[in-house]
């Protein structure tokens, strides 16, 4: 039977660490603002930027192989730990839309709500996020990695647009992180049935 912990409880876990101790990257979860496919905040008065620790040390690798790769080249996550609670919202939001897709099941559990998955994007010296060709959470096909080379042959998609997003790829691979093929932003950190099984899920 799966373990939970509410939310509340998290800062008392040593399962879990914030992600403002992993050096060189950024934080803006969108989930906690307006600026998310539901225009709302979804998070406050949660505090949700926390990762499980083991999602914690990957992305600190990966962020220290950026770091010595490209200097000026940083990481922003746009979301990182998504309590049950709040997933069940995100799946209330699109019942009777064709864009259930984009969400995991929560019956089955998102990645995100055991600190195991993030959002994430690239970020010049300045803070500005790099084009990726949609911004986050646009459920359009641009945003699907498999189909990015399609999508550069038909134009909708530039050539540059498309090496950003390998970069993030490449970054995120050095860390142990696994992208998913609809989505550029998202990695998940370990194998997803095994993380289902054995980690605490968050509510």
């Amino acid at each position: 039977m799966t373990r939970t912990l509410p939310c509340e409880e998290l800062a008392a876990s040593p399962d879990f660490g914030r992600l403002s101790a992993i050096a060189g990257i950024g934080i803006d979860l969108r989930y906690a603002t307006a600026d998310n496919f539901t225009g709302r905040d979804l998070y406050s008065p949660l505090d949700c930027a926390w990762l499980h620790r083991d999602a914690v040390a990957a992305l600190a690798t990966a962020a220290g192989w950026l770091r010595g790769a490209r200097p000026e080249v940083g990481l922003l996550v746009l979301d990182a730990l998504r309590p049950q609670r709040v997933q069940e919202q995100l799946w209330a939001s699109l019942q009777g839309t064709n864009l259930l897709e984009y969400l995991a099941d929560p019956a089955r559990g998102s990645m995100h709500s055991f600190g195991m998955a993030v959002d994430i994007t690239l970020v010049d010296a300045a803070g500005k996020e790099f084009d990726m060709g949609t911004g986050f959470d646009d459920m359009s096909e641009r945003s699907h990695p498999v189909r990015e080379e399609a999508l550069v042959a038909r134009g909708e998609l530039t050539r540059a647009q498309v090496d950003n997003r390998r970069l993030l790829r490449a970054t995120m691979r050095h860390g142990g992180w696994q992208g998913i093929n609809s989505e550029w932003w998202h990695f998940d950190c370990g194998d997803r049935e095994r993380v289902r099984v054995e980690y605490v899920r968050i509510l």
